[in-house]
Protein backbone atom coordinates (compact mmCIF):
# COMPACT_ATOMS: atom_id res chain seq x y z
CA UNK A 1 0.00 0.00 0.00
CA UNK A 2 1.35 3.44 -0.91
CA UNK A 3 0.05 6.75 0.43
CA UNK A 4 1.39 10.21 1.13
CA UNK A 5 3.01 11.04 4.45
CA UNK A 6 0.27 13.65 4.98
CA UNK A 7 -2.40 10.94 4.59
CA UNK A 8 -0.62 8.69 7.07
CA UNK A 9 -0.26 11.52 9.62
CA UNK A 10 -3.93 12.43 9.19
CA UNK A 11 -4.85 8.90 10.26
CA UNK A 12 -2.50 9.11 13.26
CA UNK A 13 -3.83 12.55 14.23
CA UNK A 14 -7.43 11.28 13.98
CA UNK A 15 -6.87 8.52 16.53
CA UNK A 16 -8.83 8.96 19.74
CA UNK A 17 -6.94 9.64 22.97
CA UNK A 18 -4.98 6.50 23.89
CA UNK A 19 -5.24 5.07 20.38
CA UNK A 20 -1.51 4.39 20.00
CA UNK A 21 -1.50 2.46 23.29
CA UNK A 22 -4.63 0.49 22.33
CA UNK A 23 -3.16 -0.51 18.96
CA UNK A 24 0.10 -1.57 20.60
CA UNK A 25 -1.72 -3.66 23.19
CA UNK A 26 -4.03 -5.27 20.62
CA UNK A 27 -1.17 -6.18 18.27
CA UNK A 28 1.32 -7.12 21.02
CA UNK A 29 3.93 -4.58 19.95
CA UNK A 30 5.44 -1.72 21.90
CA UNK A 31 4.04 1.79 21.62
CA UNK A 32 7.21 3.16 20.02
CA UNK A 33 6.82 0.67 17.15
CA UNK A 34 3.35 2.10 16.47
CA UNK A 35 4.68 5.67 16.68
CA UNK A 36 7.52 4.79 14.28
CA UNK A 37 4.98 3.32 11.86
CA UNK A 38 3.25 6.70 11.76
CA UNK A 39 6.48 8.58 11.08
CA UNK A 40 8.28 9.01 14.39
CA UNK A 41 12.05 8.98 13.98
CA UNK A 42 13.05 6.95 17.01
CA UNK A 43 14.38 4.06 14.93
CA UNK A 44 17.30 3.48 17.30
CA UNK A 45 15.36 1.16 19.53
CA UNK A 46 14.75 -2.40 18.40
CA UNK A 47 11.35 -2.29 16.72
CA UNK A 48 9.94 -3.22 13.33
CA UNK A 49 8.60 -0.22 11.48
CA UNK A 50 7.01 -1.79 8.36
CA UNK A 51 6.91 1.51 6.50
CA UNK A 52 9.37 3.03 4.03
CA UNK A 53 9.45 6.81 3.68
CA UNK A 54 10.47 8.53 0.42
CA UNK A 55 10.76 12.29 -0.18
CA UNK A 56 8.21 13.95 -2.44
CA UNK A 57 5.18 16.23 -2.53
CA UNK A 58 2.72 16.29 0.38
CA UNK A 59 5.43 15.22 2.80
CA UNK A 60 6.63 12.41 0.59
CA UNK A 61 5.38 8.90 0.06
CA UNK A 62 5.05 5.98 2.40
CA UNK A 63 5.08 2.35 1.32
CA UNK A 64 3.51 0.13 3.95
CA UNK A 65 4.93 -3.40 3.94
CA UNK A 66 2.21 -4.50 6.33
CA UNK A 67 -0.99 -2.52 6.84
CA UNK A 68 -2.04 -4.22 10.09
CA UNK A 69 -1.32 -1.13 12.23
CA UNK A 70 -2.96 1.11 9.62
CA UNK A 71 -6.11 -1.04 9.56
CA UNK A 72 -6.24 -1.13 13.38
CA UNK A 73 -6.01 2.68 13.41
CA UNK A 74 -8.88 2.98 10.94
CA UNK A 75 -10.97 0.68 13.15
CA UNK A 76 -10.34 2.82 16.24
CA UNK A 77 -11.15 6.01 14.32
CA UNK A 78 -14.39 4.51 13.00
CA UNK A 79 -15.50 3.42 16.48
CA UNK A 80 -14.60 6.80 18.00
CA UNK A 81 -17.31 8.57 15.99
Amino acid sequence: MVLTFEELRKVKDSLPHGGIEKIATELHVDEQSVRNYFGSDHFGHDSFVGAHFEPGVHGGYVKLDDDTIYQAALKYIEHAD
